[in-house]
């Protein structure tokens, strides 16, 4: 099987407690689609503008990632710039430009719109929606967003939840689209609109996915030292459909397989600056990692 994307490519300035990195390769779509190429093949879909150089792209070509998806625009790319708390849980955004992002307008190869699996990073919901309708013999579908689509643009994020297959949230942005504060209800009410699973990201405590009549929970892989936790989720998801796409099954044993992949690879993620630990993975060390987790929830 294979596996489509759509999302942001940027370049990232990144300040921890510790050290810094300027213009780094970032973007939900970039992270995202590594992290699955791990799995399966992955075909992307964002705009970059003019400063996205060719080895930028290398990263991507070295991974077998389909960039026909990608427009590159005259102007600069998407760039955020952030600073993490000692924590390194919470983070204060110093800038975000979206330059030639303003105007990403998802265009979908014609071979794309076959592929069966499908992931919606974090975009305006129109545009997520115009994908959704664009897709031909979907298997599978999964939905990342964030806070100020909640805000903004609740009722088109509905509509795009009540035609995917699974959405990805945390517990704050659970909260915020329902009004519960308890995460469980919460999830429910979301199902409630149409997809049948929800996963709750957990950022250092692992994920949890919620299923009809079921509930699973698991632990992130403990790491020694977070070095920069940008992007943790985006693999998450990147790696979590990569796996199913791969076994192309999505019955809950296999999503609940998906999960403990997608926090392995993430744990990877967080132990270098932008990309750097996640590109130079192979699958042995997935796999490994792998049993290291599910030894460690035995009992």
């Amino acid at each position: 099987m294979a596996v489509v994307m759509v999302g942001s490519m940027a370049f990232d300035t990144i300040h921890t407690p510790t050290a810094s990195r300027e213009r780094v390769l970032g973007g939900a779509c970039v992270y995202a689609s590594i992290a699955c190429s791990y799995f399966d093949r992955t075909h992307i879909v964002g705009v970059v503008g003019d400063d996205f150089k060719d080895e930028n792209l290398k990263v991507l070509k070295d991974h077998k990632i389909d960039i026909g998806g990608v427009k590159r625009m005259a102007g600069k790319s998407f760039f955020w710039e952030g600073r993490y708390n000692a924590d390194m849980k919470t983070r204060d955004t110093i800038k975000t430009e979206l330059n030639v992002f303003e105007q990403f307008d998802p265009v979908m190869p014609e071979s794309f719109k076959y592929v069966p699996y499908l992931f919606l990073a974090n975009i305006d919901p129109d545009l997520q929606l115009k994908v959704l309708n664009s897709m031909q013999k979907l298997k599978f579908s999964m939905v990342d967003t964030m806070n100020l689509w909640i805000s903004i643009k609740k009722e088109k994020l509905t509509e795009v939840f009540s035609k995917v297959d699974c959405v990805v949230l945390n517990d704050e942005e659970i909260r915020l689209f329902t009004g519960k504060d308890n995460i469980l209800q919460g999830a429910k009410e979301i199902q409630a609109i149409g997809p049948r699973y929800v996963i709750i990201k957990k950022g250092e405590h692992g994920a949890a996915l919620a299923a009809p009549g079921s509930y699973f929970s698991l632990p992130s892989y403990p790491v020694d030292s977070v070095v920069d936790p940008t992007g943790a989720g985006d693999s998450f998801g990147g790696a979590f459909i990569g796996y199913l796409s791969k076994a192309n099954k999505t019955d809950v044993t296999s999503l609940k397989k998906a999960v403990a992949y997608g926090n392995t690879v993430a744990s990877f993620t967080v132990e270098d600056f932008s990309v750097d630990r996640l590109k130079n993975l192979t699958r042995r060390d997935i796999d490994k990692r792998m049993k290291k987790i599910k030894k460690m929830v035995r009992f």
